[in-house]
């Protein structure tokens, strides 16, 4: 035997019905918080920290990494390592 019911209700009356709490008030007080950070630190941000944040070593890291990954693609040998 199979029965179906199904019950229209609201979230809220729902989380009321099974005596859950209303978590809403925290999760706007959490949301505002994240997107107060948020803000603070790209306002802060301008492009020449955002490049030094990615790129710590500077470009020249940046040219390692792509000739090691060049390398191991072609197989050859790094010139570094002779």
């Amino acid at each position: 035997m199979k029965v179906n019911v199904d019950i229209e209700c609201t979230p809220e009356e729902a989380r009321k019905f099974f005596g859950l709490p209303d978590v809403e008030p925290m999760q706007k007080a959490v949301m505002d918080e994240i997107q107060r950070k948020m803000m603070e630190n790209i306002s802060r941000m301008d492009p020449e920290n955002m490049m030094k944040t990615w790129f710590p070593a500077g470009m020249k890291g940046f040219d390692q990494m792509q000739n090691m990954f060049w390398n191991s693609f072609s197989g050859s040998k790094d010139k570094s390592e002779d």
